[in-house]
Formats: structure tokens, sequence, C-alpha cells
């Protein structure tokens, strides 16, 4: 089976998204100018460098009955502002309900019942129960090919992380088994974990 792209998939749905996974979601939280929040799970999503320490996604197309820019963007570019949350397996149903399609004046933590933690460096909040979050910066917004495809790189400021998922100075992701995002309308979560050393790397 081989297809060009530009030329279109001969399936009932795409299967790009199927091929390009597990994707980590990136749980997006911002804010407006009125202080109004937003949050939303955005699947191409991830970090991008360690030193510094940054993130990307980005939000393609539209959603039925929404203006062309979606809310997450929109704040970003007004505020230079967000945060990344990290998705555990329990929180996979909240995240679920934040996707939905709702109106600028609504409060997506509202929706999904989430407590706000208050942020150190940024203004908008983050998601109390999430494993971890990472207060960012905008450092380059760009406009991609295609129908309203917008890339967020972001700058990395502050790191919030949940004291009960450190053992031993390591962050042991199977306690809370990340969620991600593979084709179609499939999910999976990290529930095994093992070590790979490279060719004469020495165990830490």
């Amino acid at each position: 089976m081989f297809y060009e792209s530009e030329k279109g998939h001969p399936f009932s749905y795409n299967p790009f998204k199927a091929i390009v996974s597990p994707r980590p979601i990136g749980w997006i939280s911002s804010q407006d100018n009125n202080g109004i929040c937003n949050l939303a799970p955005y699947s191409f999503f991830n970090a991008v460098s360690d030193n510094p320490p940054m993130v990307v996604f980005s939000a393609t197309g539209i959603k039925e009955k929404k203006s062309k820019i979606k809310d997450s963007i929109k704040n970003i570019t007004e505020t230079k502002e967000f945060i990344v949350n990290v998705v555990s397996k329990d929180l996979l149903d909240q995240m679920n309900l934040t996707s939905g399609i709702y109106s600028r004046d609504t409060d997506e933590f509202e929706i999904a019942n989430l407590t706000k933690g208050k942020a150190r460096i940024v203004k908008p909040p983050f998601v109390a129960d999430s494993p971890a979050s990472l207060e960012c910066r905008l450092y380059k917004k760009i406009v991609l090919p295609g129908d309203i495809n917008i890339l967020i790189l972001g700058l990395v400021v502050g790191v919030h992380i949940n004291d009960k998922y450190l053992k031993n100075g390591i962050l042991d992701v199977s306690e809370y088994q990340p969620v991600a995002r593979l084709g179609y309308t499939h999910y999976t979560s990290v529930s095994e974990v093992f070590s790979l050393l490279r060719p004469g790397q020495k165990e830490t």
C-alpha cells in the first residue's frame, strides 16, 4: 500500500494519526485579558528541547460553530503565556470533557469540575490534580500550511511536580500512567516501563 498524501488516501478514515502514535497530550490552560480561563487538550504536542526546556503544540483546523481561531491560540497570542498539564489515566474523563465545543466565555475548569492551582510565574492556572504542569511563555507562533494550522513554541519557565510521583529523585510515570492519543478515537496509557541503555552508556 502506498499513496501520495497530497492526492488523498483511499480509506474511510485518515491513517496518518494512527501511524504517528502514541502522541502525548498537551492539556493546555490559558487565560484571556479579561481573566477568563480556557483548558483544552492537544495531541499534536511534544517536548523539543531540554536546555532550555521547550515544548511545542499545534492547533489544527477548526471546530464547528466556532470562530476560526481556537480559544487557546487567541489567549496565548494576546497574553504570551500558557501552561501544559500532564494527563494521567485518572484524569482521562475530565480531559475529554474539556475537548467539547463551548463558547469563549466558558471556563472548562468548571465544566470538568477541576481545581485550579495558582501558577508562580505566569497568570493562567494549572490543573491542581495533574501529575506535572509546565508554566510557559510564548517563544514563537508559526502559521503552517493548510486550513488554520497554527504551531505554538513555548519556553518552559516553571515546573510543578506532584511529590507523590517522585521516587529517589526520579519521576515515576508508571504511578500515574500518562495518557496518549492514538489514531481515530483510540487512546492508550503507559502501564509498562523498561530501560534501554545506549551502547557504552552506564545505568544511572
